[in-house]
Order: C-alpha cells, then sequence, then structure tokens
C-alpha cells in the first residue's frame, strides 16, 4: 500500500504542486502617533521581520482619515519564516479557520482579536493589546511568469489554486481544521 502512494506521487507534475508563497501580517490602527509606534515594535517582536507603513489611499472623513496619511504597519514574511509563523499563530485560533476565509484564489485570511493569545507571547502593559490581521497567500511554480519584468504573461485558470486545493494543503500541512 505504501508503495502505490510513492508511485502517485512520482507521476505527478510537480508543476501542479501547491506550495506557500507568503504570510503578510497586519495591524490596521486607522490613526498614527505613539500608538503606531508600539505596533510596530510589536510586529517586529512578533515577526522577526522590520515591518513597512502602510498609508491611507483616500481620505474618510467620518473616521478622520486623511488621503497620505500613516494608518498601520504590515510585514511580509516568505520561505521558512512564513512556515514557523503559522505554525505559532494558529493555536491562537484553536487550529480551526472558516471555509469563508478561502478565496477562489489561493488566499487565506484571518484575524486575531488580541495578540496576547498566541502561545509565547505576554502582556506588555507599556505596548498594550492589538489585533492583527493574517493573510497567507499559495501559488504553484510558474506563477512568476505574472510578475516577471521581462515577457510577462497570463497564468490560465486551469493553473491557479481553486478553494478546494487552498483547503486540503492547508489542512495536510499545518493541520487545521475548516469548518
Amino acid at each position: 500500500m505504501e508503495g502505490e502512494n510513492e508511485i502517485v506521487e512520482k507521476n505527478q507534475n510537480p508543476m501542479r504542486k501547491v506550495k506557500l508563497a507568503k504570510v503578510t501580517v497586519n495591524i490596521g490602527l486607522g490613526e498614527s502617533g505613539e500608538r503606531l509606534q508600539k505596533a510596530y515594535t510589536l510586529l517586529e517582536e512578533l515577526t522577526g521581520v522590520k515591518p513597512v507603513y502602510t498609508i491611507a489611499k483616500k481620505s474618510i472623513k467620518e473616521f478622520g482619515v486623511r488621503k497620505g496619511q500613516i494608518i498601520g504597519v504590515k510585514a511580509t514574511l516568505r520561505r521558512e519564516q512564513a512556515e514557523e509563523f503559522l505554525r505559532r499563530v494558529l493555536p491562537a485560533v484553536n487550529n480551526r479557520i472558516k471555509s469563508t476565509s478561502f478565496d477562489n484564489y489561493g488566499n487565506v485570511s484571518f484575524g486575531i482579536a488580541e495578540h496576547v493569545v498566541i502561545p509565547g507571547t505576554r502582556y506588555d502593559p507599556d505596548v498594550g493589546v492589538f489585533g492583527l490581521d493574517v493573510a497567507i497567500t499559495l501559488e504553484r511554480p510558474g506563477y512568476r511568469v505574472e510578475r516577471r519584468r521581462r515577457k510577462t504573461a497570463r497564468v490560465p485558470r486551469r493553473h491557479k489554486i481553486s478553494k478546494e486545493d487552498a483547503v486540503n494543503f492547508i489542512r495536510e500541512t499545518f493541520g487545521v481544521t475548516v469548518i
């Protein structure tokens, strides 16, 4: 029985294998100031990567946000850092992700209401409590043709990742229950 599975895996096309492209962690505050600096240091501590500031694309008078104002911080993780971060963060949501969190293009997003529920982090009264959003992007080998500078091409629909492919990858790789 074990030998049959190995044969099937050998005969599968390696270009159809789903892989983790990146994990983007975002803390959106809607305001700048001292609280934004605290969110910056917290995100740097959680991810181990230097975050970047996010800027408002348009003015929203009701929220007091002006176009061009710094309103949040985000950090992008790739390769082993991304996997390690996900393995640390997923227990904060009890290794459960809603099926509505998956889109039809291989992306998964979920939120964490308070960063202190992440295992290994502790409450610091100087920093406070922040919520954060985690966005997971999945892709297959060959997606680079859309992003490269020279001779860009479109990835055909049959090669893109479906919702079912993304659900299966997250289940198998990280042991997550999809509800």
